[in-house]
């Protein structure tokens, strides 16, 4: 018997014996094991380093994806709620009301829901509440985002001019070559309310012919050129500049001064639903900015509608690539669409005038936002002219090249065209600040007594003071309409305790001025007069060239005229520019609407209309009359608010 085999020994487990990486068919495969097993096997202080390298990571992500995302859409893109500030008690001017019922051809205002105060930056401007009827207000962005997307660009393409300077054609200057294309924290508000308008005061007949003349030009405006640049009154058409609306933003503070309610609100419904900064289009950097950017932020602080001031900020972070040079000094061009900015295509230069009169209101766009650099930038332009070479006594040559910021044409001293507004803004800016930086007030003063020094000159017969230019050490007895922004500008250096011979010199050359609107057949000045200097029979003080005899309806006259009546309260002043707007109708008023800028001031039976109504005649011109024209002298206080160069009226600051 054979013996039993043995029995198979016990065993309490089972083994698997997995191949690596080797499969039944003998392929090559990956080991696979589970993810979460594989976690679950790490101690809980692994995890935590874990998730902390990966949430670090993400966070790096999202900072780089917005530090080089397009600066000028953050003012687009933000949340449908959210508010950009308001004034906390905006101006007691006359609040515009809902546009009628049927506005006729022009669109009208909707009702809306007062907006969120939803504050930021540095405190806003302390002034009197609105009247109680004021309409309540909102702001549509979820709207205005979905149009800004829509809208890639307008039906009209700018026309483009050789130069522009405020209106006027300007060849280029010969023999320069053709270029290569490649804050501290905002000082406070004003503390002062200021005093406005009272509602129920009663207008006089001189402030009622201005209304209807506003009416008149806006009526040929609204009916002719909606929505583009400028009116064409004669041809009933218009033309394109930068393609912005440009006539309607220069009229919206006019508008609101005026008390022009259903105007108002039909160009405020225009800015919110059709005004789009997007677009591949070249602006001016000076002019977009005082008429532009000027024009929104006033309108801002007047009513109180944050709509403006979140179009300003948009359109301010457009112009920003102009500063993106190595000398610090700005393009005069910069592309709002693309961000590039470049000089004239026959110059590598700016006027000095373009780059040292846009301080006032990137100044105040800081001071609303709390974006330092708005500021940043024109304050350094500022402190670069303050220490260049090339001044004589304070006077500026015309021209500063982008590239070396060093002045060019050296020795071409004028108040014209080019520099005028420089010396406007010394003051200004010092007046704006609070009257703290003496760097402003000195450059200012010095200035005033090289005027006074090198190009003030009397005329004969009649001895009119009058301001001329000098080339190289030779005078010319040349002045430009432009030059009669100085005597308001005397005045308001006066009114604010400079020297008292600056109040002087302001009545002569205001004297002057009118002159040069009195010796023509028309009652209108000629762009550019020149002044007899020599005793001759027969021969006027004031003689006109061929070329020079057209008048753009500048408003330059007029407002020193406002500045003298304010701070003298003689009102020969008030007639005088009661004469010049009886011109205005007569002579440029067009039947169709509008007003006509005009060729010959000398033929009155021929004046020859030109076919071009000027932004500034209703941004400008016509303000400054119903300023002028007013009983009311604390209308817009000069105590309270400074004024651009294009008339927008921006709050003084308190001492810091």
């Amino acid at each position: 018997m054979y013996p039993s085999a043995p029995s198979a020994p016990h065993r309490d487990f089972i083994s698997v014996t997995l191949s690596l990486g080797q499969s039944d068919d003998g392929s090559k495969t990956l080991r696979r094991r589970s993810c979460w097993r594989r976690w679950k096997q790490l101690s809980r202080l692994q995890r935590n380093v874990i998730l902390f390298i990966l949430a670090f990571l993400m966070l790096c992500g999202l900072l780089l994806y917005i530090s080089v995302a397009d600066p000028w859409k953050a003012p687009n893109d933000r949340a449908a709620g959210e508010q950009v500030p308001r004034p906390v008690n905006p101006p007691v001017l006359p609040a515009p009301q809902k546009a009628d019922a049927d506005p006729g051809h022009g669109p009208g205002l909707s009702p809306q829901k007062p907006p969120r105060h939803v504050r930021r930056g540095p405190p806003n401007l302390q002034i009197r509440a609105p009247s109680k009827h004021r309409e309540d207000r909102s702001q549509d962005d979820t709207k205005q985002r979905e149009e800004a997307l829509a809208t890639a660009h307008q039906d009209e393409v700018p026309q483009r001019t050789v130069v522009s300077w405020r209106g006027a054609v300007i060849e280029p200057e010969q023999g320069t070559q053709v270029p290569s294309r490649k804050a501290d924290a905002p000082t406070r508000p004003s503390r002062e309310a200021p005093s406005l308008q009272n509602q129920a005061a009663s207008l006089n007949e001189r402030q009622k012919a201005v209304i209807d003349a506003f009416r008149h030009a806006w009526a040929g405006y609204r009916k002719f050129a909606w929505g583009h640049d400028e009116l064409k009154p004669v041809s009933r058409s218009f033309s394109e500049w930068f393609g912005l609306g440009l006539t309607l933003i220069d009229s919206l503070d006019t508008m609101w001064i005026l008390g022009l309610k259903k105007e108002f609100g039909e160009a405020r419904r225009w800015v919110s639903e059709k005004l789009q900064f997007q677009k591949d289009v070249d602006v001016n950097l000076f002019e977009s900015t005082i008429r532009i950017l000027g024009g929104l932020l006033s309108a801002y602080h007047l009513s109180g509608d944050a709509l403006f001031l979140q179009k300003a900020e948009d359109f301010g972070n457009r112009l920003m690539p102009a500063f993106q040079t190595h000398s610090k000094i700005p393009y005069s061009d910069v592309n709002i669409g693309t961000g590039v900015a470049h000089p004239p295509w026959w110059t590598s230069d700016s006027t000095v005038a373009e780059v040292t009169s846009i301080q006032l209101e990137f100044r105040e766009l800081s001071r609303l936002t709390g974006v330092k650099k708005f500021q940043e930038a024109v304050e350094e332009v500022t402190r670069r002219v303050h220490s260049l070479s090339g001044k004589k006594d304070g006077l500026v040559p015309m021209f500063i090249n982008t590239h070396s910021g060093l002045f060019t044409h050296v020795g071409v001293f004028t108040l014209g065209a080019r520099a005028d507004s420089y010396y406007e803004y010394l003051l200004k800016q010092w007046i704006q600040g609070g009257r703290q930086d003496s760097r402003l007030l000195d450059d200012y003063l010095e200035a005033v007594e090289g005027i006074k020094r090198h190009l003030l000159r009397r005329s004969e017969p009649s001895k009119l003071a009058f301001v001329g230019e000098l080339t190289h050490g030779r005078f010319s007895a040349k002045m430009d309409h432009l030059v009669c922004f100085l005597p308001g500008t005397l005045a308001l250096g006066a009114h604010f305790g400079l020297p008292a011979d600056h109040m002087e010199l302001a009545r002569a050359l205001m004297d002057t001025c009118y002159q040069m609107n009195r010796q023509m057949e028309t009652g209108l000045s000629p762009e550019i007069v020149h002044f007899n200097l020599y005793p001759q029979k027969d021969q006027k003080d004031v003689q006109v060239k061929p070329a020079d005899r057209h008048n753009l309806l500048r408003p330059e006259t007029v407002e020193s005229l406002f500045y003298l009546y304010r701070f003298t309260g003689d009102r020969k002043y008030q007639d005088w520019g009661w004469e010049i707007l009886q011109s205005f109708n007569t002579y440029t008023r067009v039947p169709s609407g509008g007003y006509s800028s005009i060729s010959n001031v000398r033929d009155p039976h021929n004046p020859q209309l030109r076919d071009k109504m000027e932004s500034f005649f209703l941004g400008e011109t016509l303000k400054y009359l119903y300023l002028l024209f007013s009983d009311d002298l604390d209308l817009l206080s000069l105590d309270t608010y400074v004024f651009n160069t294009e008339a927008h009226p921006l709050p003084i600051w308190a001492p810091a």
